[in-house]
């Protein structure tokens, strides 16, 4: 479902028939260096005017309209904090891509090799994106709503994790309209997730540590969540590259809060 691959792998199929490459950062970031033939799918243009990720078929029309097909594999590198690439692999996953490709290191590290960039945009013509949408990898408002009710039957292996910053999460940030988190949710700061030297993601075995350290087993379905899904795809992508039972809840906090449903403000100490 997920492959981690090369920058070697990846520049061997730059001209590839059966490879897309997709830069799922903004047109500036793209237009400031990108390796040649890959086209600019940029996630903050896969929202709706309420700042909502799109509903799984207007996410299929975007990605049709922004040149994704549905024969290529869809191959994604990003910039040195890699949330971008998670939340275009997360919708791809979640509109049933099987083939999502990951370059395992930066575009930073790219340029430092000394591999060639590129300035002009790649033209997207327009293609026919195919959804078979896997519901379980994403959760509603009131899915989690019903997640989150105490004793709720066939929920007892159920994980809320919040990708969000310790303050955040203790509510001490009084910027945020209701400060706070979900209840019953725990905290796993999104960067530490990430990795050193030019990695998308820390190695397994530490990624494994800090979930467990807060409780959550490889028996545990995970609902990641943040303030407005970028961070959470994240820690989605960690667990899935693991095989765990994982989905993103897109709305995440901000649609929350917004709710009016419960929130609970706790120290992290």
């Amino acid at each position: 479902m997920l492959t981690f691959v090369s920058s070697d792998w990846v520049e061997q199929r730059l001209d590839s028939p059966d490879f897309q490459v997709l830069d799922p950062r903004s047109s500036i970031r793209y237009m400031a260096g990108h390796p040649r033939n890959a086209i600019n799918v940029s996630v903050a243009k896969a929202r709706d005017s309420n700042g909502s990720i799109f509903s799984a078929a207007d996410l299929a029309r975007w990605l049709g309209t922004c040149g994704v097909d549905d024969r290529r594999a869809p191959v994604i590198y990003d910039n040195s904090d890699g949330r971008n690439a998670a939340l275009l692999a997360w919708m791809l996953m979640y509109l049933g891509r099987t083939d999502v490709h990951l370059m395992s290191s930066f575009w930073e590290r790219w340029v430092s090799d000394g591999r060639e960039a590129f300035y002009r945009p790649v033209k997207a013509v327009p293609q026919t994106f195919t959804a078979r949408v896997r519901r379980e990898l994403r959760r509603t408002t009131s899915e989690v709503r019903e997640d989150v009710q105490e004793g709720a039957p066939g929920r007892a292996n159920f994980k809320l994790v919040d990708l969000r910053s310790r303050d955040e999460f203790a509510g001490k940030l009084e910027s945020d309209p209701r400060p706070g988190h979900i209840p019953g949710a725990v905290n796993i700061v999104w960067q530490e997730l990430a990795g050193k030297d030019g990695n998308p993601l820390a190695p397994p075995a530490q990624i494994e540590q800090l979930f467990a350290a807060q409780g959550v087993g490889p028996q545990d379905r995970v609902v990641a969540y943040c303030k407005t899904g970028l961070r959470a795809a994240l820690g989605f992508l960690a667990l899935a590259q693991m095989g765990r039972d994982v989905a993103l809840y897109d709305g995440s906090y901000a649609e929350w809060a917004q709710s009016g449903l419960p929130v609970e403000r706790a120290s992290t100490e």
